[in-house]
């Protein structure tokens, strides 16, 4: 019987060092690693020469304190940390959400139609909490550092998220959203005190409008309103946008990186999400295997535990037995992890892989990234 073939290696480096690589998008469900990842790749990208920025989207503080920095903004800001000397440069930011809405506003409206849409309850609302507006933003975030033309490489850390189909659809589904019927059917009012809504849903008006109002509330319905009418003939082209990010998205200078840990519910959504990618036709360049644990003693795992039992039963070298033991688990880890990536590589036979040992603690510090980024590149 055949042994399987074993998956190709993701050349991080080559992929770090290639001047065409302009952006890389670590994606993946939550909890396994990505704003870590994306961290150490834009580090050792720095270290190799790169004038690197990472966007991440972790509002926690540990990778603004891994990176020697107080806190990161909603702009980029340079990494200078003492004894860091890259060969090229190292910037961060982390999204912030409302800043980069408030930002489009006021980039794409008169200062007067600005404050308008600014000051709007509806839009207060719709710009932190309406469903996919962060994923957008990430993107509308990668869109502007991806124009300024000023990094060699952008580092993206996507949003966390269950469901794999969030990232990629977010953009089209707020635009659709905003440039939809339902928002057209609200502008009306505002557009021809009322005649176009009534025209839209005939005799049924009344009752419509008063189904409405009880739903979502007769005043979140006229603001609504008063905000599609100042942002639809501000700017309506969200779909345009979105249409400009997909482009960016699927161009050759791109590479997504699938992060997941050597578990089945992280693996099964890194299946889902590699499968989305080839049907959207992006450049999917390969899986990384986050905190895995490789056996470097070569003695089985049934072998240890035997030897274990015979020093236990002599009681000559208890020490020694619980060494043994926990080598044996140890192994039982790792072969564990070897068969769940086994049965991914035979559904992806096309994916590159690599592994990512573990560290024996958490990353809170440049050095671990510095270690993590070694660790991506085989060393």
């Amino acid at each position: 019987m055949s042994q399987p073939q074993r998956p190709a290696q993701v050349d991080v480096d080559g992929l770090l060092d290639d001047p065409e690589t302009r952006v890389i998008v670590c994606c993946g469900s939550g909890g396994v690693g990505k704003t870590t990842t994306a961290a150490a790749l834009a580090v050792r990208a720095a270290e190799r020469g790169r004038k690197a920025v990472v966007l991440t989207i972790d509002p926690a503080r540990r990778l603004a304190q891994a990176l020697g920095l107080r806190e990161l903004g909603n702009t980029p800001k340079r990494v200078e940390p003492e004894g860091f000397e890259p060969a090229g440069e190292l910037n961060a930011m982390m999204l912030d959400m409302r800043r980069t809405f408030d930002d489009m506003v006021l980039t794409h409206a008169g200062e007067e139609r600005a404050q308008q849409i600014l000051s709007n309850p509806f839009y207060q609302t719709i710009s932190t909490s309406f469903s996919g507006t962060q994923e957008y933003m990430a993107m509308e975030k990668l869109g502007q550092l991806s124009a300024s033309g000023e990094w060699d490489l952008i580092v993206v850390d996507t949003p966390p998220s269950r469901s794999a189909l969030d990232f990629l659809d977010a953009p089209q589904r707020l635009s659709t959203v905003l440039d939809g019927r339902l928002i057209k059917m609200l502008s009306s009012p505002a557009k021809a005190g009322g005649r176009g809504l009534r025209k839209i849903v005939g005799a049924g008006f009344g009752i419509f409008a008063k189904a409405v109002s009880t739903i979502i509330g007769g005043q979140l319905l006229n603001d609504a309103a008063r905000f599609v009418q100042a942002f639809d003939s501000t700017f309506g082209g969200f779909r345009e946008r979105a249409e400009h990010t997909y482009r960016l998205l699927r161009s050759p200078g791109t590479a997504f990186l699938v992060v997941a840990a050597p578990e089945p519910d992280a693996l099964r959504e890194a299946a889902y999400f590699v499968e989305r990618l080839a049907g959207e036709s992006m450049p999917l360049t390969g899986l990384v295997a986050n905190r895995t644990h490789p056996v470097v003693a070569e003695v089985s795992g049934t072998r240890a535990t035997a030897v274990a039992d015979e020093l236990e039963s002599a009681e000559t070298a208890p020490l020694a037995a619980g060494v043994l033991r926990v080598h044996a688990d140890r192994v039982a880890i790792a072969e564990r992890e070897k068969r769940m990536l086994a049965r991914f590589t035979r559904a992806h036979p096309e994916v590159s892989l690599v592994g990512v040992p573990a560290l024996p603690s958490d990353v809170h510090d440049l050095a671990g990234l510095r270690e993590i980024g070694r660790r991506l590149a085989g060393e």
